[in-house]
């Protein structure tokens, strides 16, 4: 018999443990920041989704009204109260309504003839490495607009 022999490795030392665990404790911090930042994205894409739908409805309201003005600087000039008799005092009120109820911070309606801008506002911080263009930066708050411009009637014809 050969004395020499090299002895084989029975088991796992420490050292192997401690590496596997920080390998695994890094993977796992990545998924958590990755999921940190998706549900930060998914928060700003649901905003920018709610201020479409508010604009959105506020042309189709808008459309069904085409001969009246609804000019409208901010919403802090909107009625505090609505009117189901009036249909422009209801839907300029709706209108804010909908932009508070969202957690914006500002909503206008820009007439011009018959094309009219409709802007919402609302602070979008919590996606703070998500901004784009469109996006600006007002002390700590990012506020992120959303404008739609459209024509809500035809223009007469005359033959």
């Amino acid at each position: 018999m050969r004395m020499n022999r090299q002895r084989a490795q029975i088991g796992v030392s420490l050292i192997e443990v401690l590496i596997s665990l920080l390998i695994l404790g890094i993977g796992i911090l990545g998924a958590a920041a990755l999921q940190l930042n998706a549900l930060k994205y998914t928060d700003s894409s649901t905003m920018n989704s709610q201020a479409s739908f508010i604009a959105y409805d506020m042309m189709d309201r808008m459309r069904a009204n085409p001969d009246v003005s609804y000019a409208l600087g901010s919403i802090a000039s909107a009625p505090t109260a609505g009117d189901l008799d009036t249909p422009r005092t209801q839907d300029l009120f709706d209108f804010a309504f909908n932009i508070r109820d969202m957690g914006g911070t500002d909503g206008s309606i820009v007439v011009n003839g018959r094309v009219v801008t409709i802007t919402v506002t609302w602070d979008d911080s919590r996606a703070g490495a998500a901004r784009t263009a469109n996006q600006t930066t007002s002390g700590q708050a990012a506020l992120q607009t959303f404008t739609l411009t459209s024509r809500v009637a035809g223009d007469a014809v005359t033959p």
